[in-house]
């Protein structure tokens, strides 16, 4: 398989690409109803000037490593075709978030493209119902409402996940393994309305299923935060005591809380396993002190979401054209243990990943 990780430190070499972007064309972006302008995507609307694009990615905050690497991402794309991004993070509120949103679709939103994370699946309809009456365009990743199907929409371009069941299922398993298959486990969950979360911790009980001799014996929420995965653990610890033989997270911040958890504890005899690939995460997995995580490469993600908009914008990819199985799409993961982290350590950059005829090339087929 090929590597198509894209780190913050490489992340400057997405300027090779902006000579492929700088082409996109005036022809008429596809579909919409805007109030006027370019990027609104109708038929009638002229396309945008490449510098009249506005680049806005949003995440909930910048002391996740993750979503810290998802803006940096998007800075580099922005920075390869002569732009900035305007970075917004809204720290998990819900009711922030929409009012930045708002803030911006009250203003010129012509030739506006935004990458969004939404909060959990309650928060995308609101943001796309609203983008739908302007002339943005919208990207959205991870949370998003099964029955809210983006071909509804000619302003929301497309929405793009992992599969969380299956990335939960395979650092379960991979847990499984490093504790010889039989054990006691604790589980720190994330944010509970969100689908990612969700997801991921079913793809943990596929796994209990398929591993008999592994015991959860407990699980809990710490949102997607270090911090409150270091509480949660300390907990746990204090209430299991050594039945806890391993923890699994649904994502990498946490497992580097339940990591100081332990090294506070004084524990070195539990494996721990997350997702994100975050660089942290990577060197314990060098070190030893982690088991294993999923690759859901954030600056590529960071990345992406604005260069999908931009086409769109330009006139390069019209929201007509994109295949149905495209506008809500698996992305492609990996797993990393201690026989393959070198490779993410120093992995391949393929800036033709956004050029305007590849931007959905790690599509792992649609959301079912």
């Amino acid at each position: 398989m090929t590597l198509k990780s894209r780190p913050t430190v490489a992340l400057a070499t997405l300027a090779l690409a902006a000579m492929a972007l700088a082409g996109c064309t005036e022809e008429a972006a596809g579909g919409g109803d805007g109030n006027g302008g370019g990027g609104g995507g109708g038929d009638n609307a002229a396309a945008c000037a490449p510098e009249d694009v506005k680049l806005v990615g949003q995440v909930r905050n910048e002391s996740n490593p993750y979503e810290a690497s998802w803006l940096d991402g998007g800075d580099a794309f922005a920075e390869s075709v002569g732009l900035e991004q305007e970075r917004l993070t809204y720290d998990g509120d819900s009711t922030r978030q929409q009012e930045q949103i708002s803030q911006l679709l009250a203003g010129d939103t012509n030739c506006l493209v935004m990458n969004v994370l939404p909060n959990g699946d309650a928060d995308t309809d609101p943001i796309v119902t609203g983008v739908e009456g302007t002339d943005a365009l919208v990207v959205t990743q991870w949370n998003k409402p099964a029955d809210l199907n983006v071909a509804d929409y000619e302003h929301w371009i497309t929405h793009l996940t992992y599969n969380g069941q299956e990335s939960g299922k395979q650092i379960g398993d991979a847990l499984a393994e490093a504790i010889g298959g039989e054990g006691g486990i604790i589980a720190l969950q994330g944010a509970l309305d969100a689908a990612a979360a969700q997801d991921r911790f079913a793809g943990l009980e596929a796994s209990l299923e398929e591993n008999p001799g592994v015991t959860l014996l407990d699980d809990q929420t710490a949102n997607f935060s270090r911090a409150e995965a270091l509480e949660v653990t300390r907990t746990l610890l204090n209430k299991h005591g050594d039945k806890v033989k391993g923890i699994w997270t649904a994502n990498d911040d946490m497992a580097l809380g339940a990591l100081e958890a332990l090294q506070q504890a004084g524990r070195d005899d539990v494996a721990v396993v997350g997702i994100d690939a975050v660089p942290d995460a990577l060197t314990a997995i060098q070190n030893g002190t982690m088991t294993a995580t999923v690759s859901s490469d954030g600056p590529w993600q960071g990345g992406i979401g604005l260069a999908i908009g931009y086409c769109v914008a330009t006139g390069e990819l019209a929201v007509d054209d994109i295949p149905e199985e495209d506008r809500a799409w698996y992305a492609e993961q990996f797993l990393i243990d201690a026989d393959n982290v070198a490779e993410f350590r120093s992995p391949e950059v393929t800036p033709a990943d956004f050029e305007c005829d590849n931007v959905f090339s790690r599509s792992q087929g649609a959301i079912s």
